[in-house]
């Protein structure tokens, strides 16, 4: 049965709450297996016999959704596509400061090619985003609520929906759920 990580997307902000024990519960009453929550931001392994992506993203989204009573976005990755982009993020070098905040955006679907363009060609000097699949590592010098390249534009230029998460939880991620 496959493995699956899943990144749900503004859980745990203003009146969108909700406790990881609560979420566990959910999914394995909804026959998903091996639930496991990783701190409160909305990072969860399943296994469920479910494989093709689009459909566990799916299938996850209704169940909780329905579960909260407020819609969930979920992008989900295999353990490898996980180990993947935080092995290739850690080895980009920053186009702007080298202490810059990295930062990895998990996208659901396929990116439009001309909005990967536009983010590998985004011109600021405190912020850009490079392409690693269809995943988006971004290096912010002025921090996330300073960034005019946020999650909004970065899904209206890609016309995908995304979730995005610091480099050290995507580490943590990775040596956890990666194997």
């Amino acid at each position: 049965m496959p493995t699956w990580i899943g990144f749900l997307r503004a859980v745990n902000v203003g009146k969108r709450q909700m406790k990881m024990q609560t979420l566990r519960e959910l999914l394995q009453d909804n026959g998903f297996d091996e639930v496991e929550t990783h701190i409160a931001s909305g990072n969860l392994r399943v296994r469920s016999a479910t494989r093709s992506v689009a459909r566990v993203e799916s299938e996850l989204r209704t169940v909780i959704s329905e579960g909260f009573g407020f819609d969930v976005p979920v992008v989900v990755r295999t353990p490898a596509q996980l180990r993947r982009v935080a092995r290739e993020a850690d080895a980009l070098e920053s186009p702007i400061a080298a202490d810059a905040g990295r930062y990895v955006t998990f996208m659901t679907g396929d990116l439009d090619p001309a909005g990967v363009e536009a983010l590998h060609a985004w011109d600021a000097d405190t912020e850009a985003a490079r392409v690693v699949g269809n995943d988006i590592v971004l290096f912010l010098a002025a921090g996330v609520q300073a960034a005019r390249l946020s999650n909004t534009r970065i899904e209206k230029l890609t016309g995908a929906v995304g979730t995005a998460r610091n480099i050290t939880v995507v580490r943590a991620l990775a040596d956890k759920w990666g194997a």
